[in-house]
């Protein structure tokens, strides 16, 4: 049955085929479009075949004695648990301070430069003792002096506020605005270094000298 429907198609076919007439003459509108058809590539429908990739072995793995993989993970952890000690007993280290460590050789010197307190005689030490409570007290007498003194203007001020609020409220909203004219601050002097007479700087170079801790 199925050969027979492909027969009868063929032959259908066919017959439509033989039915086509063949156009002698080219019109110029079908020359037109002919010539729009033609391509310079070598693929007029621009296909093209893609690489062909076949499947590849895979590469063959390099085989590792157990032992040297057990050998290197002990390394490695030993390693680790000495950094870990080191941590432990020195504890993070830090980036080193010049100004702070000092230098080494003034260390070493240390003992030669240490300078023993000087004995003071007993008359000396009640002078200096004496000295040191009389500037006390006139330090607390100036303090308590200041204190007074502020807290009776800051009451003034409070009362004359209050007076003005009574008798004009535009007059008492102007008196609390900032008066920045009230402390006027003047400087005249240089804003930077002032150079050296007669100084003749040199050309150089600079070099960074700055220590990275990278």
């Amino acid at each position: 049955m199925a050969s027979r429907a492909l027969q009868s198609s063929l032959g259908g076919l066919i017959l439509r085929i033989s039915r086509l007439s063949v156009q002698t003459q080219v019109t110029p509108d079908a020359a037109i479009r002919c010539q729009r058809c033609l391509h310079t590539q070598m693929a007029p429908l621009l296909f093209h075949a893609s690489e062909q990739l076949w499947g590849s072995p895979l590469k063959k793995k390099k085989k590792v004695d157990p032992a040297v993989l057990l050998a290197r993970e002990t390394k490695r952890k030993r390693k680790i648990e000495r950094q870990m000690r080191r941590l432990e007993k020195l504890g993070r280290r830090l980036k080193p301070v010049d100004e702070i460590e000092g230098d080494p050789k003034l260390r070493n010197e240390l003992q030669l430069r240490r300078r023993e307190p000087a004995v003071l005689t007993f008359e000396e030490s009640e002078s200096r003792a004496l000295l040191q409570k009389e500037w006390s007290r006139y330090k607390f007498r100036q303090f308590t002096e200041e204190t007074a003194m502020l807290s009776s203007l800051l009451a003034s001020q409070e009362r004359a506020l209050e007076e003005l609020k009574f008798e004009s409220p535009e007059l008492y909203q102007m008196a609390l605005q900032t008066d920045d004219g009230l402390v006027p601050f003047e400087m005249k002097g240089p804003t930077a270094t002032p150079p050296i007479k007669g100084f003749d700087a040199v050309d150089g170079e600079y070099i960074d000298v700055t220590k990275t801790f990278d």
